[in-house]
């Protein structure tokens, strides 16, 4: 294909610095990872966004069950009367529940809720199954959707509804129940920088920003390519908030009863709009390996000639033995060219082009497509040379997001220079703890407070906007 059709499949990209927000729908598109349905803000993924979620899913149970985690699943219609048990809880979540209020043709004497969130009929289990200390702890987790009513809607990043996962745990004691909010929140820390190269900033979230509910929230915070903050991941102690109003009780080794304490944690779908925007560019995905539904692409050329298509099955089926993620495109009705554009598109890191010179040379060429590099590669070194070309790409993408993350962050110690760095990236600034001082921030910039780091050594005495005296080093950006 030439390089003016080349130009013509890809020209429909907008370009990241010209409009950001389109240039991530344009690549959710294009690369076919979901599409609209009649329902607003419910989409519907498809198999190619799907495989990217499987594998989120697969990777991440694996880590829960490493952690003594077991999974269970619960029902998707919460009783309004569970939901105003805890009132933090439904205050937080009123606006966005979407209700049940008719069943077939009769209408329902109590209003069902549409689970935003699974904490009320988790306790309402609990506070049956848990009698005395040997019951606890219960570490459980569900693979589930949930739907909250959203008033703006962008395909993963904030949907109607939405599938992810929701951890719910109930601990005998606030160490333990501490201990395990901590625990989790490392999983997603090292799920986001291992896995998917996402580098995050791990921290507390102010008493304004955490979970209607919690007694503490923590985070994880990604940086995107528009200097945006994405919030990928929450770790939430509850201590004993849910656990008295759903009466969760247990007798203690001491043979009084006592109040369980509670935790949950989640992430969900926005992972996929994380790894498209912290790592696309203007030809489309560039999926980490780790991630990949398709890690390695094969495609022959010229393969009408003698021996072409075989010898690229063959180097398939050689890298599938590995146990990797192999695409044999043998189609014959688009053009190499065509094929190239179109993974490039989808985000495969590594594109394995075949012909008849090669095959004479007894090599392949490799493309890499977070580099563009390309390296001529023997045919009995594959088998070594892609795992390791992998690993380095796995690598270089969280490098580049690391280093862009690092100088897209700077201290500030007065309200212009806040100003001026949450248009595009992280401010790193003292804070005195007053909800106002936020408040304020988010009126004038748009920008709100995404986590407490837990190194809080002070880079200032006074508050970046009120000057009065700093209790918290915090971040502040604007946000997804």
């Amino acid at each position: 294909m030439g390089k003016k059709n080349q130009q013509e499949f890809v020209q429909h990209i907008t370009a990241r610095n010209e409009d950001f927000s389109q240039w991530y729908t344009d690549v959710v598109r294009l690369a076919d990872l979901m599409d609209y349905t009649p329902v607003r803000g419910c989409m519907a993924i498809k198999p190619y966004g799907y495989a990217i979620w499987e594998l989120i899913q697969q990777q991440m149970d694996a880590e829960f069950k490493r952690t003594g985690h077991k999974n269970v699943s619960m029902p998707m219609l919460i009783p309004e009367s569970l939901l105003l048990k805890e009132a933090d809880h439904v205050e937080g979540f009123a606006p966005e529940v979407a209700w049940v209020t008719q069943g077939g043709t009769e209408p329902l004497t109590e209003r069902l809720a549409i689970r935003p969130t699974s904490e009320t009929i988790f306790c309402t289990m609990y506070a049956r199954w848990v009698q005395s200390w040997r019951d606890l702890p219960l570490l459980y987790n569900q693979w589930c959707s949930v739907m909250r009513w959203e008033k703006t809607t962008r395909p993963f990043l904030r949907t109607s509804e939405f599938l992810w996962q929701e951890g719910h745990t109930i601990h005998a004691t606030a160490e333990e129940a501490q201990e395990e909010t901590m625990k989790m929140l490392g999983v997603y820390r090292d799920f986001c920088e291992q896995i998917l190269a996402i580098p995050v900033y791990c921290g507390q979230k102010s008493e304004k920003e955490k979970f209607a509910g919690a007694r503490a929230t923590y985070s994880v915070e990604a940086m995107m390519q528009d200097g945006k903050a994405l919030q990928s991941g929450t770790s939430h102690n509850f201590g004993t908030n849910f656990s008295e109003p759903f009466e969760i009780k247990f007798l203690d080794k001491d043979g009084v009863q006592k109040f369980a304490h509670e935790t949950s944690w989640g992430t969900s779908t926005r992972l996929i709009g994380a790894i498209i925007m912290t790592h696309g560019d203007e030809r489309g995905l560039k999926l980490p390996p780790k991630i990949a539904p398709i890690q390695c692409v094969v495609v022959p050329v010229a393969a009408h000639k003698e021996g072409v298509l075989e010898g690229a099955r063959g180097i398939a089926d050689k890298l599938r033995a590995l146990g990797l993620r192999v695409e044999f495109d043998d189609r014959d009705n688009v053009t190499p060219g065509w094929k190239f554009n179109e993974w490039e598109l989808k985000g495969v890191p590594i594109r394995i082009e075949v012909g008849p010179r090669d095959l004479a040379e007894n090599k392949v060429v490799c493309v890499r497509r977070d580099t563009f590099e390309k390296e001529s590669v023997a045919i009995d070194a594959i088998e070594t040379v892609i795992p390791q070309m992998l690993e380095a790409i796995q690598t270089n993408l969280f490098e580049i997001a690391r280093n862009f993350r690092d100088t897209h962050t700077a201290d500030v110690f007065n309200m212009d220079e806040l100003e001026k760095q949450v248009n595009g990236g992280y401010a790193r600034a003292m804070w005195c703890g007053d909800q106002a001082c936020e408040d304020l921030i988010k009126e004038r910039y748009s920008a709100t407070s995404r986590c407490m780091p837990f190194d809080q050594t002070p880079i200032a005495e006074t508050c970046v906007c009120c000057g009065k005296p700093a209790k918290k080093l915090i971040y502040f950006a604007k946000a997804y």
